[in-house]
């Protein structure tokens, strides 16, 4: 289990995350000091990703709010909350969430993280040292009077480790859906008005991997039985359900274009 950690010697930390422009490994000896802010909308660190990495854990409650897709070399799943780089349509300007939008656990765990150090080989205990809720002005200490992580701090150090369990599973389910041959290619495609009001020429958003509902009724019925028996085939249709919401996408995203457009005439 990761633990916050001594400063000396300093870890080769390895890796880009997501969201995290200065990780840092947390120490008493570096933030004895440093604690965490409450703010009321503290979403504003996401605002600029429109894709958020989900554990498989996370399928049926994501689900109902974004399309679920698998992308790149490892099929990452992703929640998409976006058309484009740079723009999440459900962070608000202020740092606020959607309401009623589930937060994924990527973006909850924020701002602390688990990162390889590779010198010693294991999972240390970072924070985002540039985090907008971070400062001596803190509600929530890091560390206590005797130098010990509080229970708060203890309690982010074990969503962390859960979480990178999540991630072992999530990385067993993807790589169980591989080896059954179950993904295709699919696009995702968004037809826009013109300005008389007719269809436009549809076009392509997307393009990313899916379960394929053909080819998982192919399987043969023991495979079936066994999916069923260990839960894979709720999560498989928990993602093909979701991706009827890439019309709400689109929607909001348009929503979105017409509010700049009016705010600009005014």
């Amino acid at each position: 289990m990761a633990t916050p950690t001594q400063p000396t010697p300093t870890p080769e930390l390895s890796g880009n995350v997501l969201f995290y422009s200065k990780p840092e490994p947390l120490s008493r000896d570096l933030h004895a000091k440093l604690g965490l802010r409450r703010m009321e909308k503290p979403f504003g660190f996401a605002a600029g990703s429109h894709v958020v990495p989900l554990t498989v854990t996370e399928f049926q409650m994501a689900g109902v709010c974004y399309p679920i897709i698998f992308a790149g070399e490892r099929y990452q799943p992703l929640a998409i909350m976006g058309l484009t780089p740079g723009s999440n349509l459900f962070v608000q300007p202020d740092g606020s969430f959607q309401i009623g939008a589930y937060i994924p656990a990527y973006i909850r765990r924020y701002p602390f993280v688990l990162a390889a150090d590779e010198s010693r080989q294991q999972l240390v205990v970072c924070i985002d040292r540039d985090a907008a809720m971070l400062g001596e002005d803190y509600d929530l200490a890091f560390f206590d009077e005797k130098g010990e992580p509080t229970d708060y701090t203890n309690g982010c150090v074990q969503f962390c480790n859960d979480f990178e369990a999540e991630g072992r599973r999530t990385e067993a389910f993807v790589n169980l859906l591989r080896e059954l041959d179950l993904f295709k290619v699919k696009k995702a495609m968004f037809t826009p008005a013109n300005p008389d009001g007719t269809a436009g020429e549809p076009q392509q958003v997307a393009e990313y991997y899916a379960v394929s509902d053909e080819k998982l009724k192919a399987l043969p019925a023991e495979k079936l039985k066994e999916l069923v028996g260990n839960g894979a085939v709720s999560q498989i249709y928990a993602h093909q359900m979701s991706l009827a919401g890439w019309d709400r996408i689109f929607a909001l995203a348009l929503a979105q274009h017409a509010q700049a457009a009016a705010a600009n005439l005014n």
